[in-house]
């Protein structure tokens, strides 16, 4: 009996030591263990490495590795869902992109998530702006001698997309609604086989990514006539705006990061902060143009803003032009 009161007061001890060790863990300073980026989409095209440029930026600055998770599938849905339904901790993060936020949504698409109320905004990361190429044969060398030539043989000029409802096709859409012009909208299953065929001159003009035309706009098998961004890029200065022309016109996709609805405050402004400073930092900066991209910031209000004011944009777009929701 003399040793059991020892070795009681020991165990308490212990227990007392454990929890303290757990309070102090729990009150560690965020992050604390590695961080979860979903991007709804498959490795390759834009999302990717946008994804791994500001999570390699974040895994230095926080000292966790930032693990990047490609979870593509059902028009980028399936990763859009898994980021609202992530533990709001600030260990799971999303790639939340115009598509899978803003497309779908405004078609009136049944999803498992709701775009405004099921996520957190922490930032506004990149733009992806769209180039409307034309191929070589088109006598049309601006945006106004298109539309013009859409007047003067309505139908007749083939307006190809990656398929229905995808935003290349909605930002054709917006053309006709501010001009009255009239083109065919050909649907493709996928970038590729537009891009093989606007080659090859079987389809006339496109909306699509700069990475996507760069190489053919080098190699003259197509003409970038304009870019439906607000303002000019970088990487093609002589290219105009279509809003130079139409004013208001917006034809830009965009990623930002989105935590899951409840996500602490402090976390979401300590991430939207290195997001912030990423895209302030020239080497960063660099990297990012040389994807074929705009690095962009916002606040956390502000891009959850910007997701209310695009749905609203799109769904008068898709309503006004009578678009059937895609599949």
């Amino acid at each position: 009996m003399l040793y059991q009161w020892p070795c009681r007061i020991v165990s308490v001890f212990l227990v007392l030591l454990g929890a303290a060790g757990a309070a102090h863990a729990a009150e560690a300073p965020y992050p604390n263990r590695p961080i979860r980026l979903i991007v709804p989409y498959p490795p390759g095209g834009s999302t990717d490495p946008t994804a791994r440029a500001f999570g390699a930026w974040l895994a230095e600055k926080f000292g966790q590795a930032v693990v990047i998770d490609n979870r593509p599938g059902a028009g980028s849905t399936i990763g859009h869902a898994l980021g609202a339904q992530a533990t709001p901790d600030g260990y799971t993060l999303l790639l939340g992109t115009s598509g899978g936020l803003i497309v779908n949504p405004a078609f009136g698409t049944k999803l498992s998530y709701d775009p405004v109320k099921d996520f957190a905004p922490v930032g506004l990361a990149v733009y992806a702006p769209f180039l409307l190429v034309v191929h070589p044969s088109v006598p049309a060398k601006t945006v106004k001698e298109l539309i013009d030539l859409a007047k003067a043989q309505p139908g007749k000029i083939n307006f190809g997309s990656p398929g229905i409802g995808t935003p290349n096709h909605l930002g054709m859409e917006l053309l006709k609604a501010m001009t009255g012009a009239e083109f065919t909208h050909v649907p493709y299953k996928g970038g590729g086989p537009a891009t093989t065929d606007l080659v090859a001159g079987r389809i006339q003009a496109i909306f699509g990514s700069i990475p996507q035309w760069q190489p053919h706009l080098a190699s003259g098998r197509v003409r970038a006539i304009g870019i439906g961004h607000p303002h000019r890029a970088k990487q093609l200065p002589d290219v105009p705006t279509v809003a130079e022309l139409l004013p208001g016109f917006n034809n830009t996709t965009w990623y930002g990061i989105f935590g899951p609805r409840g996500t602490p405050v402090a976390v979401i402004n300590k991430v939207n902060a290195e997001l912030r400073a990423a895209v302030a930092n020239p080497e960063f900066v660099k990297r990012v143009e040389g994807i074929g991209l705009e690095p962009a910031s916002s606040t956390p209000k502000e891009l959850g803003d910007k997701v209310k004011s695009e749905l609203a944009r799109w769904r008068k777009v898709i309503k006004d032009a009578g678009i059937p929701p895609p599949g």
